[in-house]
């Protein structure tokens, strides 16, 4: 199947791009920087802009599906990247009358997830990533009001591990529900098959390895 990658220079969005080509797709990825893998016939790189409205229409034009792992990297600045980024795809998908689905990555702590931290984890969001949880939670409140076929994938605290295919998915919060650390391999495992057979869409499901 077509599946497009946005934000797929680096962190989950370069491992979704490794898994999807392991799964014989054919990958169209946007992003601002260089796609630092060799050369794949099943590959095509469009360097551009998420919050571009050109650049983002033709990268979904010809997708199946569509997978969403922006990022600011290492940054814990005030960003409204995210829910730019959000508006524009809703204004997109509109206008282009699709209704593929869009597997949208957050993390755990977005939205009422982040009342589900422990302790420690509640301070180190609260002091260091509040201003990049509170964008991402928009881009899930937008995403979410839309009309859009979506599914939000919140992942815990991302390590580089390899592929394990072992991790739990859970569609509910509960107390205790104890999302810990998830490898970028298999949060890009994870996504890519639910963008071959979306079971969750309309849902909030959070990632852990443990």
């Amino acid at each position: 199947m077509n599946i497009t990658i946005i934000g797929a220079s680096a962190g989950v969005g370069l491992e979704t791009v490794k898994r999807a080509l392991d799964r014989n797709h054919k990958i169209t990825t946007l992003s601002r920087s260089e796609i630092k893998l060799p050369s794949h016939k099943n590959l095509t790189t469009l360097k551009g802009s998420a919050t571009n409205k050109d650049d983002l229409k033709k990268s979904i034009a010809n997708a199946d599906a569509v997978i969403v792992a922006l990022g600011t990297g290492k940054s814990m600045k005030t960003t409204t990247l995210y829910s730019d980024f959000a508006k524009l795809l809703v204004e997109v998908q509109k206008e282009m009358s699709t209704q593929i689905p869009f597997i949208v990555l957050t993390g755990f702590g977005a939205g009422e997830s982040g009342a589900y931290h422990s302790f420690m984890m509640k301070l180190f969001f609260k002091f260091l990533l509040k201003d990049v949880y509170a964008d991402k939670t928009k881009m899930e409140e937008i995403i979410a009001k839309s009309s859009m076929k979506w599914e939000i994938v919140r992942a815990g605290i991302l390590k580089d591990n390899p592929l394990t295919e072992k991790y739990r998915a859970e569609t509910t919060l509960f107390k205790g529900i104890n999302i810990g650390n998830i490898n970028r391999a298999d949060v890009a495992d994870y996504m890519v098959k639910q963008a071959e057979n979306p079971t969750e869409l309309n849902k909030y499901v959070s990632l852990s390895n443990n």
